[in-house]
């Protein structure tokens, strides 16, 4: 079987986003270029307002990329040494790498079976004197329930810190994540909802103080040229990654649309196979929406199934095949296995299909098709508009 029959479904397809703003992203490139501002310059500012604005936050921080973001959202807050902050152990390492980089140690929550993200009801328990932080992450594009966490961190005077690197554009009641803790922080990495040409993150917040502090901290912890306050970062997001953000951001909520229509599809001729679980909507959909930057099942024998999935020309990955606690690099925190059994089961049942804007109706037939086959149905699948 020929490589290109192999991978014929790709699990994100960023050339065809490319192909649709070539000439207007072309432009953006060319007009930085000419104009001889490369390092925090009129497109990073005038990004950083239209970032803000779209997501409805007093200031927005352009950063080099989203584990920066995390990172010095935790400076801001004065994180360090002898701290302890709350977190999933069902998300990508950059999630605790940000954690560790400041000399805190995370502290795990078992994840809600029902939607992959923080399990809430858990929180509490697992506060201490020495927590100073909850960092939930809004996993897939799903939206954490932030009243009820926002509520647990003003019980016990804690800062909250939303991981928002999957799911911008997202909202709970009508209000948009990262919006609700004291910080939201993004990423920009190129496959996300809203991608540049490499790497870029940005931190939201509507407290000044912090936002001055992020912003100094990002340039090498200096408010004035070769003036330096404290220990910061080199983490600038780039003049030309911004010029390429401010080309996709108008149409971040087309595409995010696009997004729900293909996982409704999903939904809807996927539901009724056997040792298949579909994603859900926790919250009511007409005031909170997950913006699916995976489309996540949960699959009986997964890797048996991927292969199958891969011999028929479609590609998928499980996002994240080994839990945080259960990693290396945090085997110095006693966790073993059975700590966390939902996102232990989690992490050998997740699958995520294709899914991005362009994603044609054609394409997905032929994803649905796949998996009734594998499931040992005859495929009967229909185009979704």
């Amino acid at each position: 079987m020929s490589t290109t029959t192999l991978t014929s479904i790709p699990l994100c397809d960023l050339k065809a986003q490319h192909e649709v703003l070539q000439e207007e992203l072309a432009h953006a490139m060319q007009a930085v270029a000419a104009s001889g501002h490369y390092i925090l310059g009129p497109q990073v500012k005038a990004f950083e307002s239209e970032f803000a604005d779209y997501c409805a936050a007093e200031h927005a921080i352009g950063v080099g990329n989203g584990t920066d973001a995390l990172h010095l959202a935790l400076r801001a807050l004065k994180i360090g040494p002898g701290d302890e902050v709350i977190t999933t152990p069902f998300t990508f390492v950059a999630t605790t790498e940000a954690i560790g980089l400041v000399g805190a140690t995370p502290v795990f929550v078992d994840i809600d079976p029902s939607n992959f993200n923080i399990d809430v009801d858990k929180i509490e328990a697992a506060i201490t004197d020495r927590t100073k932080a909850i960092l939930p992450v809004h996993l897939y594009g799903q939206p954490c329930a932030m009243d009820r966490v926002m509520a647990i961190a003003e019980r016990h005077d804690v800062k909250v810190i939303e991981d928002c690197a999957q799911a911008l554009g997202a909202t709970y009641e009508n209000r948009k994540i990262g919006t609700w803790g004291h910080i939201g922080c993004f990423s920009f990495f190129p496959s996300k909802n809203l991608g540049c040409f490499g790497d870029g993150g940005a931190v939201i917040t509507h407290d000044s103080e912090l936002a001055g502090r992020v912003e100094m901290l990002r340039r090498h912890g200096g408010k004035v040229k070769y003036h330096h306050a404290e220990l910061g970062l080199n983490s600038r997001l780039d003049e030309i990654q911004a010029a390429i953000l401010r080309v996709k951001l108008p149409h971040l909520d087309a595409w995010n649309v696009r997004r729900r229509e293909i996982a409704d599809c999903y939904n809807g001729q996927l539901a009724n196979l056997e040792a298949i679980v579909v994603p859900t909507e926790e919250f009511d959909r007409t005031s909170s929406r997950c913006v699916y930057h995976q489309y996540t099942l949960r699959i009986a024998q997964r890797d048996e199934f991927r292969e199958k999935l891969t011999s028929r020309g479609i590609q998928s990955f499980p996002y994240y095949p080994v839990p945080l606690h259960l990693q290396e690099v945090h085997a110095s925190l006693g966790y073993g296995q059975g700590s966390f059994p939902h996102a232990e089961s989690a992490a050998n049942e997740c699958l995520s299909l294709p899914i991005f804007p362009e994603f044609t109706a054609e394409q997905q037939r032929m994803v649905i098709d796949a998996v009734r086959s594998v499931r040992s149905q005859t495929p009967q699948s229909r185009l979704c508009a």
